[in-house]
């Protein structure tokens, strides 16, 4: 009998937690709504029993003898062979190194490259702090802006690339923002980094949940030499990163972490390494994490990638045509390509706290969204337009530990699994947010920069308890007195 192929549609149905109900400000409760996927995506049911139907046969891999060790072994192996298949890696020539997250893959690879002072990365001010702290460790970091829409100044990027051409090392760039959702040319800006004699990285924690990725023949001058995303982002919070690059560039060099596993011998004088990917991925692994990733991807490009994009698009469309008509609700990003943007919507509302629109649809609409600089202050202060001598003053304000006055914005982030009905849950709040129609009494925390509304905060022992003493963190929260 022939199985039933997984489609677009089911995927609503296979998220763990997508008829969780949670608690309003007024005593009722509410379907949640989960609008904050860029940050963390739920994870898919199958994907779970996956989980649950491997660890009876969970064991350590690699060395080890016994049957258990030899299964774990091989699905290990295995998992690393299906996430570079999905982005169209060439593993005859490329490798697979999975690690914790994103963050963690770049910091490798910024000092796998042994760059040196007076080297020069190019990266952009689009960029999550992850794929711009880590360069500029070692070296000279360029940030080539954007234009007023949020979108890359591409001639800016070419031209320093002539500038710098001796110096450049590499060109560090997102695939899609965090803030924005505006997806990079990236195999256009690959092959002027391959023109100028250098090499490109992606970072796709925000792209490969969205769109179809092809890395590209080793040989192809738009091909995408280093590549990283993460699993949380892509329905397996099971704690794994990944980092693809050419498997030469690896073999060489020392490992940034040393330790188990990284090596074929070592004498009290000597060290011989492994080959990649072992190399790279100190200690024991995640053997776990890698089978849900791996587990992830299949079902996702069962329902292919293509159709999540264009269900993606139609969402967007649907999404603006009704964002635009509120009164007092200004929309970052562009407004009139959809094609080339992943499912962020990002706002704020005229005359209102950033932080306080975020805490208001939680606490009244049981809408989970994020607010604030999403790991990328210098993209939201170019876009929220702050000056050079403001952004001097919140900074000394933010160091003093006053979080009172920090920019933001507020950005709702879809999921393969969103459909029009948490759309115009979300709009409805928006709109009533807007027109000033909230009832709770909501504070400030100024060393954190967040509001709470009186009265309102998770019950753990109704929800999940690690300890049936555990209590929440009250300082969080503002007293009732306050």
């Amino acid at each position: 009998m022939q199985l039933k192929k997984l489609t677009l549609s089911d995927l609503r149905d296979e998220l763990v937690g997508i008829n969780s109900v949670v608690p309003l400000l007024d005593g009722t409760e509410q379907r949640y709504i989960f609008l904050d996927n860029a940050a963390s995506t739920p994870t898919f049911r199958s994907v779970l029993k996956c989980v649950e139907e491997f660890m009876p046969w969970y064991s350590g891999v690699h060395r080890g003898t016994g049957y258990k060790s030899l299964v774990s072994t091989e699905l290990y192996d295995h998992a690393h062979d299906i996430i570079g298949k999905f982005v169209g890696a060439d593993l005859s020539t490329n490798t697979v190194i999975l690690i914790k997250n994103s963050t963690e893959a770049i910091n490798k690879l910024a000092n796998r490259l042994e760059l040196e002072k007076d080297n020069v990365v190019i990266t952009t001010i689009m960029e999550h702090h992850s794929n711009d702290l880590p360069w500029r460790k070692y070296c000279k970091v360029i940030h080539i802006d954007v234009d007023d829409v949020g979108r890359l100044r591409l001639d800016d990027l070419r031209n320093a690339l002539k500038t710098h051409k001796e110096k450049v090392k590499l060109i560090a760039v997102t695939g899609a923002s965090n803030i924005t959702g505006i997806c990079n040319p990236v195999h256009e800006i690959a092959k002027w980094a391959h023109e100028a004699g250098t090499k490109i990285f992606v970072d796709a924690a925000q792209l490969a949940p969205h769109r179809a990725i092809n890395i590209l023949p080793d040989n192809d001058p738009a091909h995408i030499d280093f590549l990283a995303f993460s699993a949380h982002k892509m329905y397996a919070p099971f704690g794994t990163g990944v980092l693809i690059g050419q498997r030469k560039f690896f073999e060489h060099g020392l490992p940034d972490a040393v330790g188990g596993g990284v090596v074929t011998a070592v004498s009290l004088d000597e060290v011989y390494w492994s080959t990649p990917p072992d190399k790279d991925e100190a200690g024991s692994p995640n053997v776990v994490g890698a089978i849900a990733l791996a587990k992830s991807i299949l079902m996702l490009e069962e329902v292919g990638m293509n159709n999540i994009s264009q269900h993606e698009t139609d969402l967007l469309e649907y999404a603006y045509e009704k964002l635009m008509k509120i009164p007092k609700v200004k929309l970052f990003g562009p407004l009139d390509d959809f094609k080339n943007k992943v499912g962020v919507i990002t706002f704020n509302i005229e005359g209102m706290h950033n932080a306080l629109v975020a805490a208001i649809f939680g606490a009244e609409g049981g809408i989970g969204l994020r607010n604030g600089c999403f790991c990328a202050h210098p993209y939201v202060k170019r876009m929220l337009g702050i000056s050079s001598e403001e952004d001097r003053r919140l900074t000394a304000e933010m160091v003093a530990g006053n979080k009172q006055n920090i920019p933001g914005l507020v950005r709702a982030s879809l999921g393969c699994y969103n459909n029009e009905e948490d759309l115009d849950l979300f709009i409805d709040m928006l709109k009533s947010i807007a027109a000033g129609k909230f009832k709770g009494d909501y504070v400030m925390n100024p060393t954190t920069g967040t509001y709470y509304a009186k009265g309102y905060k998770p019950d753990l022992a109704k929800c999940f308890a690690l300890d049936k003493s555990i209590l929440p963190r009250i300082e969080r929260y503002p007293s009732e007195a306050s």
